[in-house]
């Protein structure tokens, strides 16, 4: 029976929906030797291939599904490679035992903490959907000192370029408080537009020196896992994702 092309793909572990998307508006994609479009359907046997390389289109059921956590240090890029030759999170990781890993939600260069990894693409894209409302909790450092009013405005909202957004929580990072110069807090929103924490802050005057993601969901960064390590997630646990 025929799939839609981003589920199949997706559910062989070969990326999320939305990216698979883009390499089909970007055509990168072939079905059976033509450049495949928005809304193709495929059968799991043919010929689907990204950028000339061909892809493994087994049946998911075939695969264990794992969920791999990760603590991501500055300086490494979500992607798999980068045309500036920098370091990517994919480079530390170890092999899945079917399919690849696809990352859940990703972080920009300069933001550290947990990062999760599949090789499920459908439990990707669930994770990552915006009807999903999976909430993201992030520790940030700001440079200055807010006062209850500048809280208040990003617990209300504030306009972005792509609408607008606030914090579903905000408070002082218990025991932790004010540093030399600046500020820590606890955050956490329920979306995963791009650099939203660091443009929030932005918005109301100021700037962000450092940001951890601390939680993804009901997953929280171990405390004894460094930055570049990893672990897998115990199936009884990722089986509740």
């Amino acid at each position: 029976m025929s799939e839609r092309l981003q589920k199949l793909l997706a559910a062989a572990g070969h990326g999320s929906r939305r990216q698979i998307e883009q390499w089909i508006r970007a055509g990168r994609l072939t079905v059976d030797g033509h450049v495949a479009q928005l809304g193709e359907r495929a059968e799991v046997d043919a010929d689907v291939r990204l950028d000339g390389e061909p892809l493994e289109l087994a049946s998911s059921a075939a695969t264990v599904r794992e969920v791999l956590i990760y603590h991501k240090p500055m300086g490494e890029v979500t992607t798999r490679a980068d045309p500036e030759g920098r370091p990517t999170v994919f480079e530390r990781l170890p092999a899945p035992t079917g399919g690849r890993w696809v990352v859940i939600g990703r972080l920009d260069v300069n933001t550290t903490g947990l990062l999760l990894f599949t090789n499920d693409g459908a439990l990707a894209h669930r994770l990552m959907h915006p009807s999903s409302e999976v909430e993201r909790e992030y520790l940030v450092r700001v440079r200055g000192v807010p006062t209850a009013a500048v809280l208040s405005q990003l617990r209300q909202g504030v306009a972005l370029e792509d609408g607008p957004a606030r914090f579903d929580h905000i408070e002082p990072a218990p025991g932790l408080g004010g540093t030399e110069g600046g500020a820590e807090f606890r955050v956490i929103l329920h979306e995963g537009r791009n650099r939203e924490v660091r443009r929030l802050w932005q918005a109301v005057g100021f700037e962000v020196s450092r940001l951890t993601r601390l939680r993804y969901g009901q997953v929280t960064l171990p405390p004894d896992l460094r930055p570049g390590q990893s672990r897998l997630m115990p199936e009884t646990e990722a089986a509740r994702l």
